[in-house]
């Protein structure tokens, strides 16, 4: 046989592997409910078993692909695939420090606006750049960064805002953008947890100077790990990639040379004349590529992503209508106006007037399988890693302070259905207008 009859005849058996390995089952009781998870099928396994026939270990056409369709997917004109959200992140702010952005470059000791509330992420990169965060207080329900303070945080050193779109639902890119413009300051998006989220028809990423997003299996789609940055801005992108690929000046793709042309005819910094380009560096850099088995998984799981997010949605809307009857106890969350999220989560937060604190709350849930999840840091400036850090708080933290002690989240990723979800809602009920915990 060829190698290409034996390469389909290989693929048709992993089809059967994964019926043999992963066959459908219905909710039972007793069954975990995750938080969140991994949701794939038989042609996410034959794509990236296609890309290790290939034996192409980094970057190659899967990974050229993925980042073309998912530019496209997000209304973006360039996509850098990485090797991680947080990596994403990274990128987008190390870019914004580049020589070449002139005078608005941000330099040591500049401020970054960003919210006391979220994933660590969101706000290492600007500490890890010499860069000063400023914190703002949460907003509950929507669970993003209180804008209402936005304008009065703004200091002579205020260069750039860093914001995420917390589980999924946008944050108020009226007031933040139009601060923005006004006082020119750069905009990163962080999408990690709302891939397909809409604000004013609009896709999110699609606002700020750079977006980021993550493929970690929690989210939206996975590669198992894997992240990207979006941008529309030619610059960006290249500073990005450069930073991306080792800080070098070339451009071409592995295993490819001499894309410029004049591979031997540069002239940059001290360098002889002529030196290769392929080992120029204009940037501090890092390797932060993913391979093109990651991004075979990306390129099979895009087309699911539609459907993902509608489950998404729908599963949100089911939690949200079947928990009124405790909204006594708890506050439901509620979409930012004008906008169509991406629900990542379902955060609830407890009313004083709840008869059980969290921890009770997520006890009971615990004993009945049912994943639950704190919003990430909370507070981040109680976590130990931001103690002593330089910083400005811009006005109090309470609603912070708050989500850190009385919010959490359930599951309403793909992978559950009206079962998982009724016996979540069940439970919860049970913990509340029952005495005892629930059996």
């Amino acid at each position: 046989m060829s190698a290409e009859a034996l390469r389909q005849q290989i693929l048709d058996l992993v089809a059967h592997y994964h019926a043999a390995q992963w066959p459908e089952k219905p909710f039972q009781m007793g069954d975990a409910v995750p938080v969140s998870g991994k949701v794939f099928d038989a042609k996410d396994l034959q794509s990236l078993v296609d890309a290790s026939l290939d034996f192409w270990l980094t970057t190659g056409r899967f990974a050229r692909e993925f980042e073309a369709r998912f530019a496209s997917f997000m209304e973006q004109k360039h996509c850098l695939l990485v090797n991680s959200g947080s990596s994403a992140n990274l990128l987008a702010l190390t870019a914004l420090t580049d020589a070449s952005l002139g005078r608005r470059r941000l330099l040591p000791g500049d401020e970054v606006i960003t919210c006391a509330t979220g994933f660590p992420t969101t706000v290492n990169p600007i500490l890890q750049n010499q860069l000063v965060p400023v914190f703002l207080d949460a907003h509950i329900p929507s669970y993003n960064m209180d804008v209402s303070r936005l304008e009065e945080a703004i200091g002579p050193r205020t260069k750039a805002i860093m914001l995420a779109h917390t589980l999924g639902n946008p944050f108020d890119l009226d007031v933040v953008m139009d601060v923005a413009r006004r006082h020119e300051l750069w905009v990163v998006e962080d999408c990690c947890d709302a891939v397909g989220a809409k604000y004013r028809g609009r896709s999110v990423g699609t606002f700020g100077d750079l977006a980021t997003t993550s493929f970690y299996p929690a989210h939206h789609i996975t590669m198992g790990e894997g992240g990207a940055v979006l941008t529309s801005n030619a610059q960006l992108r290249r500073i990005v990639e450069s930073l991306r690929d080792w800080g070098r000046d070339c451009w071409c793709e592995p295993g490819c040379d001499n894309t410029c042309q004049k591979r031997f005819d540069w002239q940059l910094g001290e360098l002889p004349q002529g030196y290769d380009h392929k080992y120029t560096y204009s940037r501090i850099g890092y390797n932060l590529k993913a391979t093109d088995m990651q991004a075979a998984v990306g390129v099979s799981q895009l087309e699911k992503l539609p459907s993902f997010i509608k489950t998404r949605q729908v599963n949100f809307t089911y939690l949200r209508e079947r928990l009124t009857s405790l909204e006594e106890y708890l506050i439901l969350p509620e979409a930012t106006p004008s906008s169509e999220p991406s629900w990542f989560g379902f955060p609830i937060t407890l009313r004083d007037t709840s008869p059980k604190n969290r921890n009770e709350i997520i006890r009971v849930l615990d004993a009945a399988k049912i994943g639950t999840r704190l919003l990430f840091g909370g507070n981040l400036l109680r976590q130990p890693a931001y103690q002593g850090v330089p910083r400005r708080v811009a006005g109090p933290l309470e609603i912070s302070d708050r989500i850190m002690g009385q919010t959490f989240w359930v599951g309403l990723y793909p992978g559950l259905d009206q079962e998982h979800l009724e016996f979540t809602t069940a439970c919860l009920e049970d913990a509340f207008l029952r005495t005892g915990e629930f059996r």
